[in-house]
C-alpha cells in the first residue's frame, strides 16, 4: 500500500471527512475499513490503516522499554490515538479532541505520506508548503543521505 497526493476536502458539521477514492482503495485493500488516527507531527494528524498501526506499534515497543523519551512518546500517542471506521458514504469522523488538536474546522488537505495519510488544517499545510517547498532538493539530500547508511 503506497499513499501518495494532496487533497482538499470540506469537513461537515458532524467532523466528517470523505477519504477520495484512491487514498480508500489503498488503506482498505491493506485491512478492511477499520482505521487509526492519531497526533502527527508538524500539528497534523496521521491516519494509519490497522495493519500499517499495527507495524508501528511493534516498532515503538522495540523502542521504548529503556528510554525514557520513547515512553513519554508512546504514552502521549496511545492516550490520543483513536480507532475509527469509515461510514457508508466513505467518510471518516474525526475524534472532537483530535480534530481539535489539529486545528481542523470547516476543511482539511489529505495528504498521502507513503504508509499513512495525514489531515492537515489548510492554512498550516499552505505555511508548511511555504516554508519547506524551497528546500525540496536539500531535504531529499539529507534524507536519502540518511536512510543509505548503515545503522
Amino acid at each position: 500500500m503506497l499513499l501518495t497526493g494532496v487533497f482538499a476536502r470540506a469537513m461537515d458539521e458532524k467532523q466528517r471527512v470523505a477519504l477520495p477514492k484512491e487514498l480508500r482503495s489503498a488503506l482498505t485493500q491493506a485491512g478492511g475499513d477499520s482505521f487509526y488516527a492519531a497526533p502527527g507531527t508538524d500539528g497534523s494528524l496521521s491516519l494509519y490503516g490497522e495493519p500499517e498501526f499495527l507495524r508501528l506499534s511493534r516498532k515503538l515497543a522495540r523502542s521504548s522499554s529503556g528510554r525514557s523519551d520513547a515512553r513519554a512518546y508512546g504514552r502521549l500517542f496511545y492516550a490520543q490515538a483513536r480507532r475509527i471506521q469509515l461510514d457508508g458514504q466513505g467518510r471518516l469522523r474525526v475524534p472532537p479532541e483530535l480534530a481539535e488538536w489539529a486545528g481542523l474546522k470547516s476543511s482539511a488537505v489529505l495528504v498521502g505520506v507513503g504508509d499513512h495519510v495525514e489531515i492537515w488544517n489548510e492554512e498550516r499545510w499552505k505555511t508548511y508548503l511555504a516554508e519547506h517547498q524551497g528546500r525540496f532538493d536539500e531535504l531529499a539530500e539529507a534524507a536519502l543521505d540518511q536512510t543509505a547508511r548503515p545503522r
